[in-house]
């Protein structure tokens, strides 16, 4: 339903499922089990799978800490778009890479729930995608010192929020892993 033309593809966005990303991430095992079953399903059905990798001051290009976690390998066909911003759609190849694929609706999942992930599921949505955050394939560190929630409630809240995202001729939503259905690819 997406109000982009000529994009009925649906694609899995992996983002920031990266070493120091997800080292002290809530549940960081479940998770990137979850994320792996997703990549394992996409690749399955033939859903293009894109991976989202992030550096800045913090995190250097080409170090172990940048790299994605070890228990998921992205392919050499799928596509990596790489950032310095928390939207993965702002001053990337994000769009074009989905354009040429013909996507206009994201199955979202990765790290962190209260930065990248939900800067990114909000420039979609404002972008005319339809996107689905994977309820239980998303997580984040412990930032209480900073005066956020525990993590678990961030996680909880974020998915309460998107499950009721609401605009003209889009749709959001939330499903869990298990439920995830992509659809046929055009």
């Amino acid at each position: 339903m997406t109000t982009l033309e000529n994009r009925p593809n649906t694609a899995l966005l992996v983002i920031d499922v990266q070493n120091c990303v997800v080292a002290g991430a809530h549940e960081r095992d479940a998770v990137v089990a979850k994320v792996g079953s997703l990549v394992e399903k996409a690749r399955r059905e033939r859903v293009p799978v894109v991976w989202v990798q992030h550096s800045d001051e913090d995190i250097e290009r080409g170090s172990d800490d940048w790299r994605i976690v070890p228990e998921l390998a992205p392919s050499d066909a799928e596509p990596l778009v790489e950032k310095n911003y928390g939207d993965s759609f702002e001053d990337t190849t994000l769009e074009t890479v989905l354009s040429r694929l013909g996507v206009g609706r994201l199955i979202v999942a990765g790290a962190q729930t209260d930065a990248c992930v939900r800067s990114t599921l909000h420039g979609a949505f404002a972008r005319g995608y339809d996107a689905t955050l994977v309820s239980d394939a998303h997580t984040t560190e412990d930032q209480t010192a900073w005066g956020a929630p525990p993590p678990d409630q961030v996680i909880a809240h974020t998915n309460l929020y998107w499950t009721h995202q609401t605009a003209p001729g889009r749709t959001a939503g939330t499903v869990k892993t298990k439920d995830v259905e992509f659809g046929g690819q055009a």
